[in-house]
């Protein structure tokens, strides 16, 4: 077996608040890596003593690999909440990894505020875009935030200004567990861009505007939300195709021909801990895929521009694949359905006859189901309302035998 790595979490409570087991697992270490501030929480031995480094990306692969021999590696609070203990434990085999949890900020903070943990949302911002955030942005929402650096409360708070949410509960601890611990009462609106101490989380109770727009997680979000030059599936196709494409955890999406970027950003909204690849030709259209993300909180998104399917060259295999544009180019549907995983879902959508008629040869291929989407809505007509058709779309589905 490859070298052990022992993983202790640690507050700012320092050395005195781990338990006998942690403790003992720091003493008998001859490595142990941590932050400065965490690395200065514990009493002299005879350990060698490594800061992580910035990025700490080559030193995980150390540790990962083994050439660091075993280690101690310090993590703030619980090292399974979003920080370098559940990097690790995805990277390396459970036998290798003893985890030593100590209390989290989130658990803290939960306390602190009266808030049932089991009924408030954690999300990081912590190494990412603080736009993460919005896509929870949801009256009554409860969210506790890990930011990083003095600056980390007011990007979130900014962040729920943009989006009309100022009038949001807003709540900054400080230094949570330690002898200096402080929580600060405010509202988004009110924050500013104030600094915080560079140790605090931020606790959200989220309160909209009148103005602000209300966007569930559930997909089928208004056509409103998107900056598009048309190029957009429509809000009740959308709801439509994401329910075909059915996001699930883990799950990798490639939205190929993404347009607006609208598929791909619902399927990441629907499930937090899904993927996705949005392909799009045209550059400033992909540009526009990348506001859309940030803007709908799923700043995760990837964006590839380039022709489909040579665009397509070097990405992980998926496990559904959305065709939104592009049908004509060089057998882009057998390509798709050669990278397809076993079990995966691929869907089609085609607005023109020239696209219909390759959906049906598709499905001649490879089986599957057509499904024909007429919508008509309720517009002024001159003084009275009468229904407005709009362009039929085919949709074929189709779902790839499991292995």
């Amino acid at each position: 077996m490859s070298a052990p790595l022992t993983v202790v979490g640690i507050g700012t409570e320092g050395w005195d608040s781990l338990s006998p087991a942690a403790q003992a697992a720091v003493r008998e270490a001859t490595l142990i890596v941590g932050s400065e501030r965490q690395l200065a929480l514990l009493p002299e031995t005879a350990a060698v003593r490594r800061p992580w480094p910035s990025p700490i990306d080559g030193l995980v692969e150390e540790l990962v690999s083994g050439a660091s021999g075993p280690a101690c590696i310090l993590a703030s609070g619980d090292p399974m909440l979003h920080g370098i203990g559940a990097t690790l434990a995805r990277r390396v085999a459970p036998e290798r990894l003893t985890v030593h949890p100590h209390l989290s900020a989130f658990s803290l903070t939960c306390a602190r505020l009266g808030w049932a943990a089991a009924d408030t949302e954690l999300v990081s911002a912590v190494s990412r875009s603080a736009d993460v955030v919005a896509r929870l942005l949801q009256p009554g929402r409860r969210m506790v935030v890990y930011v990083a650096g003095p600056a980390g409360a007011s990007e979130v708070a900014e962040i729920l200004r943009s989006r009309g949410f100022g009038p949001s509960r807003f709540v900054v601890l400080e230094q949570l567990g330690g002898p200096d611990e402080q929580v600060i009462e405010s509202t988004a609106d009110e924050w500013g861009k104030r600094p915080a101490h560079p140790l605090h989380a931020v606790a959200i109770e989220c309160r909209a505007a009148i103005e602000a727009a209300l966007l569930p997680c559930s997909p089928g979000l208004p056509d409103s939300a998107y900056e598009n030059d048309g190029q957009l599936t429509k809000q009740e196709v959308r709801a439509i195709t994401i329910a075909a494409l059915a996001p699930l955890p883990g799950q990798l999406l490639w939205d190929v021909g993404a347009g607006s970027g609208s598929i791909a950003i619902e399927w990441l909204r629907a499930e937090p801990t899904a993927r996705a690849v949005a392909v799009e030709a045209q550059p400033e259209r992909a540009e526009r895929v990348a506001r859309n993300a940030s803007t709908l909180g799923v700043p995760q998104l990837e964006v590839r521009c380039g022709e489909a399917p040579r665009a397509l060259e070097g990405l992980e295999r998926p496990d559904a694949v959305f065709i939104g544009g592009g049908l004509g180019a060089g057998n882009l549907v057998a390509h798709c359905w050669q990278e397809l995983k076993p079990g995966g879902r691929l869907v089609a959508n085609a607005v023109t006859l020239e696209g219909e008629r390759q959906l049906h040869a598709a499905r001649a291929t490879y089986g599957g189901r057509l499904l024909r989407i007429d919508i008509s809505r309720a517009e002024l007509l001159g003084r009275y309302h009468a229904w407005r058709t709009q362009l039929p779309v085919v949709q074929w589905a189709v779902s790839k035998e499991p292995a």
